[in-house]
């Protein structure tokens, strides 16, 4: 299977609805591209997934809630974070004025490990 492209590429922002664009999909990952434009979680709503999500900002600015931090995490871009499965999240905000771009990998839960950067076992 060959899958290229670029990352950049093909970036329509629309005010009214996030775009979902999977670069990658395989048995137990998938790999890909949301751009928002202003858009966040309604009040109240925090997603609850079954998988693993790990999540880096490429382009524009984000606030990423867990419902058990008090305040959401401002993401720049370069900035990633591990969402372990079903550890409630919210998106908070997304910049209005330029294209957020987030790279998302999604991990079954029964194929990720708890110890992210732990050494595997003996």
């Amino acid at each position: 299977m060959i899958v290229d492209g670029h990352i950049f590429s093909d970036i329509d922002v629309d005010p009214a609805n996030e775009s979902f664009h999977d670069l990658l999909s395989l048995p137990g990952l998938r790999i890909e591209r949301i751009v928002s434009g202003g858009q966040a979680s309604p009040p109240g709503f925090w997603y609850d997934q079954t998988q693993g999500e790990w999540v880096l900002l490429l382009a524009g600015d984000a606030g990423l809630q867990f419902e058990d931090e008090t305040s959401p995490r401002h993401l720049r871009p370069g900035d990633y974070v591990w969402i372990a499965p079903h550890r409630r999240h919210r998106v908070a905000w997304t910049a209005p004025d330029q294209p957020t771009v987030w790279l998302a990998v999604h991990v079954d839960a029964a194929a990720h490990r708890p110890a992210v950067g732990a050494a595997p076992p003996t």
